[in-house]
């Protein structure tokens, strides 16, 4: 099989869908790897790294879309690609479709077949391609709240941790999956008042044990999202429904009675995100205020560290990558449960009910098409 690895062209996304120790194992299981010159150049890595683990560079990226069986990119794919795609093609990235039917269209109508990383389950109901990503933009979500707390920054001028005699921010965290951890870790860490906010009792249960009461849950509902957010400094959107569109938890009426200055992180946005105010927005223009609070909803956030971003996209991408490579994307699916749930179009057909119910159209099972 040839594999292709065009360059992103995605606003600041610097991270690259393969690294040359994947282009040697591609290589090793006997496929060819095209790469599109300077494509890992925004994660330091060289052409001359992907030459010598055997991959071919090549200039232009209509050559890399036209020549490969897969192509295996971070994001999902821009208008610029869009002219690339063709019927067969088998596409390996993040897709998130749910809050994007035009691209879903696209993807239908040109008969390629998606595999998204973000919709990829296991057995044990993990996301293992998702989690990567995740920890890093949960970690990072913190860091970015308190940049923008601080007033030259546009914030309220506070300082996460406050000093002695000085009570530190109120940090709030809505959702305790992977990205709601790590962004618990990062504002502890630095010293901050962190409440977190879900409604499964039982994994409040267990972040109650990880940090041993020194951080506040509260199960979810409205009055106490609403009250939570009102007295926060820094407001963490953290929710994740797999392959659908984010549930809208924060009203605008609750943003209009924040504190003025206060700053949201929407990390929900590639779903569509869960602030009701929320609009995605990119590293060249990363905020934008509504009601006096400061609102950071960029979509591609790892993308600000692409070394650690890639390598750690990568270690968890390539194992599924060799399997759809060496298998043939349906004797994949056949084989391994997890590739199958990833799948989101093939041949002309929606096959993710959760993409299909947030875009209210019709759907079938991949089993029945395989």
């Amino acid at each position: 099989m040839i594999i292709g690895v065009p360059k992103e062209v995605k606003d600041h996304e610097t991270r690259v869908g393969l690294v040359p120790s994947g282009v040697t194992a591609l290589r090793e299981a006997g496929h060819r790897v095209l790469v599109e010159t300077n494509a890992g150049a925004g994660s330091s890595i060289p052409d001359s790294e992907y030459v010598a683990a055997g991959a071919e560079i090549v200039d232009k990226a209509s050559e890399v879309w036209g020549r490969a069986d897969l192509v295996v990119k971070v994001k999902e794919p821009q208008p610029s690609e869009v002219a690339y795609f063709r019927p067969g093609l088998v596409l390996f990235t993040y897709l998130h479709l749910a809050p994007l039917p035009e691209l879903t269209d696209q993807l239908l109508k040109a008969r390629v077949n998606s595999v998204a990383y973000e919709t990829i389950r296991e057995d044990d109901g993990s996301l293992p391609l998702l989690t990567p990503m995740s920890e890093v933009a949960g970690r990072m979500a913190v860091q970015v709240g308190a940049q923008y707390l601080e007033k030259p920054n546009g914030g309220r001028g506070i300082l996460l941790g406050g000093i002695p005699g000085v009570a530190p921010a109120n940090v709030v965290i809505i959702g305790g999956g992977v990205v709601g951890h790590n962004a618990a870790r990062i504002a502890t860490g630095l010293g901050a008042d962190v409440t977190i906010i879900d409604k499964n009792l039982n994994r409040l249960r267990e972040i109650d044990d990880i940090y041993n009461g020194h951080v506040m849950t509260l199960a979810s509902n409205t009055h106490t999202i609403g009250e939570a957010v009102r007295n926060a400094d820094l407001v963490v959107g953290a929710v994740l429904v797999p392959g659908a569109s984010a549930p809208r938890l924060v009203r605008r009426d609750m943003i209009a009675k924040m504190k003025k200055g206060a700053v949201v992180v929407d990390v929900a946005i590639d779903q569509g995100g869960c602030f009701e105010t929320s609009y995605p927005t990119t590293h060249s223009e990363p905020t934008y205020y509504v009601d006096g609070v400061l609102h950071y909803c960029v979509s591609n956030m790892p993308a600000a560290v692409p070394h650690t971003s890639t390598l750690g996209l990568t270690n968890a991408t390539l194992p599924y990558l060799l399997t759809i490579a060496n298998l043939g994307l349906e004797k994949a699916c056949e084989s391994s449960r997890a590739i199958r749930e990833g799948v989101n179009t093939y041949q002309g057909e929606c096959v993710l009910a959760a993409v299909a119910e947030s875009q209210n159209r019709k759907w079938r099972e991949l089993s029945s098409m395989l």
